[in-house]
């Protein structure tokens, strides 16, 4: 199975789905760059709020991460959650789930005073824009991008569909470029043929419309759940 995360979070992927007897092959298509921008000091501040490890990446590359580990920390999964306790935050609260999750989290969450929201440059959503219409305040600042590829690796569009049975997506621009990297080497045969296994409906969008339909959704969306999701589809690929 073809991992498509970006790295670290492809190795440690394709190790897990290794513990399962699946082979896993890391090829990330989007690769992270932290930006030079400039950042809010953390006084003032209620909280930190993230949708991904790499915002906090970012900030610990550029060494200032340590400025708002004594805030309180709502991230949107239980893995981003697992990054930053390992990298010094000790009041952290998971939404144990998506984007809107997070949303409905911070929402309600007894906080007074804006929300520290250190963001990739191509958001997928808006978090201040989604908190707004229950008087939440986020400062945002784009830390990171994530940018695409431009081709997939020698040896991987020729394995789609055979060797390789399924890929793992776990965003909607990740999806989003796989589709234009294969447009040209995947036909309606090999779209038809090939598995792909996705965090959630709005991930997969990208993989619909363009006509691939073997297409799993994980029944929550979670690392966990990927893993049941690969394990289900190896199970009928080999049925014994």
């Amino acid at each position: 199975m073809l991992v498509t995360r970006p790295d670290p979070d492809a190795s440690d992927t394709a190790a897990r789905l290794g513990a399962l007897g699946i082979e896993g092959v890391g090829c990330p298509l989007l690769v992270h760059e932290t930006l030079d921008v400039g950042l809010p000091e953390p006084k003032g501040f209620a909280a930190v709020a993230v949708t991904s490890a790499n915002a906090l990446r970012a900030l610990d590359e550029r060494g200032v991460l340590a400025r708002y580990t004594g805030l309180l920390l709502y991230a949107v999964g239980d893995r981003t959650a697992a990054v930053a306790r390992e990298l010094g935050f000790a009041q952290v609260t998971s939404a144990e789930g998506a984007f809107a999750d997070l949303v409905e989290l911070l929402a309600h969450a007894p906080l007074e005073g804006p929300i520290f929201y250190p963001a990739a440059r191509d958001m997928s959503a808006d978090l201040g824009k989604s908190l707004a219409p229950f008087g939440r305040m986020v400062i945002t600042a784009e830390v990171y991008a994530m940018n695409p590829i431009a081709a997939l690796p020698a040896g991987i569009a020729e394995q789609l569909g055979g060797e390789i049975a399924a890929v793992l997506f776990y965003s909607k621009r990740t999806a989003q470029t796989f589709v234009r990297l294969t447009e040209r080497v995947l036909d309606r045969h090999g779209r038809a043929q090939l598995g792909v296994l996705c965090l959630s409906e709005a991930v997969a969008e990208p993989l619909l419309d363009a006509h691939f339909v073997r297409v799993g959704l994980a029944d929550y969306p979670s690392e966990e759940a990927m893993m049941g999701l690969a394990l289900q589809f190896a199970r009928d690929q080999n049925p014994r």
